[in-house]
């Protein structure tokens, strides 16, 4: 199966251009302990303010754990469920509001966005999809894993290999099929000073 590769108006490294947000998975591809892992250890290794590391990702792997798969896919919108229950591997990323040495954390938003994009690119680089989402019941995802005051959930990502768009049904799959768009570049990048266009 092709991938829908990027329109980047430059060139850019093929593991970023290729890198999109699926919603069809292979349900009977499970994904293997070393190729999660290293997934994992891509998320580890981004940068965080002072090093304070504030992630805490939390894994459902349907075939280690189906009834800790189960709770984070109940957790889920129901139109997220309706297709994220094929993925094998189900994540819900949380972020510290505190340092782990005192004091309100502004960044710990900005830098778990960053671990679970390092996460996303090692999974592209594996041969591996990954889908981030907002649809989640932030309050049933707290009881459900015992997620402490101080985090606050963030985004769920469904992972796992990627199937034919004619496994969704219609409403999703002509999202699947759809020409991948950007804003130009000039609406999001200044030069020196803010709406002055980069380009």
């Amino acid at each position: 199966m092709s991938q829908i590769r990027s329109n980047a108006i430059t060139e850019i490294h093929p593991v970023l251009g290729n890198r999109w947000s699926p919603r069809a998975f292979a349900a009977d591809k499970p994904v293997g302990r070393e190729t999660l892992m290293a997934c994992l250890e891509a998320a580890r290794w981004a940068p965080s303010c002072f090093g304070d590391e504030p992630w805490r990702f939390i894994v459902g792997d349907r075939d280690a754990d189906k009834a800790g798969w189960e709770r984070m896919l109940a957790c889920l919108a129901p139109k997220n469920q309706e297709w994220a229950q094929h993925a094998p591997v189900l994540l819900l990323a949380c972020a510290a509001t505190r340092f782990r040495r005192g004091g309100d954390n502004r960044w710990g938003q900005y830098d778990t966005g960053a671990a679970s994009i390092s996460l996303c690119i090692q999974a592209e680089a594996l041969g591996l999809a990954s889908h981030q989402m907002g649809g989640f019941d932030s309050d049933a995802a707290r009881s459900a894993f015992a997620i402490p005051a101080d985090y606050t959930p963030m985004a769920a990502i469904a992972l796992g290999y990627q199937a034919a768009a004619d496994n969704l049904d219609e409403g999703f799959r002509s999202t699947e099929l759809a020409e991948r768009k950007r804003q130009p570049l000039d609406a999001c990048f200044f030069a020196g000073s803010w709406d002055t266009p980069i380009g």
